[in-house]
């Protein structure tokens, strides 16, 4: 098992993921309670297959269908420790192939955009979030609610438990950046065990193509302003965004079952 923090520029940011690698899936029991047991926002399961590796996600309480951060993670694992010196990882995973390609000391992941569509503003939303947002839409999973600046997005203090009523799995805010950032956002999914979640690489699928369409643009620099922070750099491309950041590794062992 490794554990590395991605999207990350030093150790101790960034979000961190445990990747552990098998010769096979273990039974969804054994995995999940692995997942619980390292307490992270994600564990990622790892498994050779050809050239190729098959990646299943976890959060402490449940199975997931895409993890970004994970993924890319998953991709320094495979990139440094199981096969240094390798360019490019596909992994074949429920959410399609996805490819983690090395970037001079970074990596970028390749993952599917997310539809956007708009909606009114629940008042339940509202209520958890303590504000009113300008606007809110919906990537079908989760809340996106455009905060009136950065700082507001920064400083909020959400209702976690009126999230977690909320009628989607998480709320995603965020506001135009300050700084070096076009944009700035936090993920709150109490629902899936994650009551903020430090990096979301998944949440950018769909912050992407909001933004983009707000804007006109196609690349972005991101910040996930949350306690431990993260920077990402982030491409519009056709029905894909492309992902870039930094991985740290923080610990490396064996499991013991």
């Amino acid at each position: 098992m490794f554990q590395v923090d991605a999207f990350a520029a030093r150790r101790f940011t960034g979000n961190p993921a445990a990747v552990v690698v098998l010769d096979h899936f273990l039974d969804d029991a054994v995995m999940q309670a692995v997942a619980a047991e390292n307490n992270l926002a994600e564990t990622a399961f790892v498994v050779a297959d050809g050239h190729r590796y098959r990646l299943r996600w976890f959060t402490p309480v449940v199975e997931v269908a895409l993890c970004g951060h994970a993924t890319l993670a998953a991709g320094a694992v495979v990139a440094e420790r199981l096969e240094p010196g390798r360019e490019s990882v596909v992994f074949d995973t429920t959410s399609g192939a996805l490819v983690v390609h090395r970037r001079g000391s970074g990596y970028e992941i390749d993952l599917p955009v997310r539809t956007v569509s708009a909606v009114p503003t629940p008042a339940a939303l509202s209520a958890a979030l303590g504000l009113a947002p300008l606007e809110t839409a919906t990537d079908g999973g989760n809340y996106i609610a455009r905060l009136p600046t950065a700082r507001d997005v920064r400083e909020l203090e959400p209702d976690l438990a009126a999230v977690a009523r909320l009628d989607r799995t998480g709320v995603v805010v965020t506001a135009v950046g300050d700084g070096p950032y076009d944009f700035v956002s936090r993920y709150f999914a109490p629902r899936k065990g994650i009551p903020e979640d430090p990096v979301t690489g998944g949440a950018h699928c769909a912050l992407v193509p909001f933004w983009s369409a707000r804007t006109g643009r196609e690349t972005f620099v991101a910040h996930q302003a949350s306690h431990r922070g993260g920077d990402l750099t982030c491409r519009l491309v056709g029905d894909r965004v492309v992902l870039g950041g930094s991985c740290v590794f923080y610990l490396e062992g064996h499991i013991d079952l």
